[in-house]
């Protein structure tokens, strides 16, 4: 009862707050221009030479659903859309992140993407910017599964990134 009376209390103050003359706040599109509604998000290549089956397609998938799930641009072609997000994969790295009795017990994999965001209705770059995010994984049990997890991670990570930059210019 006490945490639904404090909760209704704020709830109030808040709404107050953001209700009063000449204040107000949006929670999405906070930095995306007004002109941009829809954003063309193209199948990401591939230039890492890392042979990730899938990687091309869990990659621009993921992409594609933080876009949908945002819902600030909605997903549309290239040729009907005013923005677009072009992504290259530039490297998928392997390298021991912990070592006990001079064996690798967890691997690190490094996922790192270049993102170009174009404002296609006045054809300017908004931003080129690379990102990049690490995962641990485990090296003694099933090693290609536990790579293809922390990649997803790693995916989702950056994926979530490339959305705040865009929507939020972070």
């Amino acid at each position: 009862m006490i945490f639904t009376k404090n909760a209704l209390i704020f709830l109030s103050v808040f709404l107050i707050i953001i209700s009063l003359p000449g204040c107000s706040y949006s929670f999405t599109g906070a930095s995306v221009p007004e002109h941009l509604k829809t954003i063309s998000i193209p199948v990401c290549k591939d230039r890492s030479g890392s042979g990730e089956a899938e990687l091309v397609e869990l990659f621009t998938n993921e992409l594609t659903k933080q876009f949908i799930e945002d819902n600030t641009l909605q997903v549309s072609d290239k040729l009907n859309s005013d923005a677009l997000i072009d992504c290259t994969i530039l490297s998928v790295t392997t390298a021991p992140a912990v070592v006990q009795n001079e064996a690798a017990s967890e691997l690190k994999v490094t996922l790192t993407v270049k993102v170009l965001y174009r404002d296609l209705v006045k054809k300017k770059t908004i931003f080129e910017k690379n990102f990049s995010d690490s995962q641990n994984y485990s090296s003694t049990e099933d090693v290609i599964n536990s790579k293809r997890n922390a990649l997803s991670f790693a995916i989702e990570n950056i994926t979530e990134d490339i959305l705040l930059s865009v929507v939020s210019n972070w």
